[in-house]
């Protein structure tokens, strides 16, 4: 595991970080996928993902100006045995307000929960 060569922490303290060329958003996320990692090599889950893209509301034009879908980037999407679905999580150090809207449509869009590591 190593820094990028920015070295500069985000307005959230999380310092980006490069992994067998893997580039993760936090030291964190990449500790979730490396335990991640190992659960899927036990069996435990499978079908792995990481940075998986979900549209939450289409793109639209507003006052002649075209807007981007709103979308949410789940960190990573796998399946566990025997659990219905996919199963969605979010390396979180901090709760921000745009998240919780997002995790709000995430439910009442695509039905599905998100877990907070």
């Amino acid at each position: 595991m190593k820094a990028t060569s920015e070295q500069r922490t985000s307005k959230y303290g999380n310092v980006k970080v490069e992994h067998e060329g893997l580039k993760f958003d936090s030291k964190r996320e990449l500790k979730r996928y490396q335990e991640l990692i190992v659960m899927q090599e036990r069996g435990e889950i499978a079908e792995l993902e990481r940075q998986v893209v979900f549209v939450l509301a289409a793109a639209v034009v507003i006052d002649g100006r075209k807007r981007p879908a709103l979308r949410y980037v789940a960190d990573f999407v796998y399946e566990r045995p025997g659990v219905d679905g996919q199963i969605v999580e979010d390396a979180k150090g901090r709760v921000t307000e745009g998240y919780r809207i997002k995790r709000h449509l995430m439910k009442a869009v695509h039905g599905l929960d998100i877990m907070e590591v």
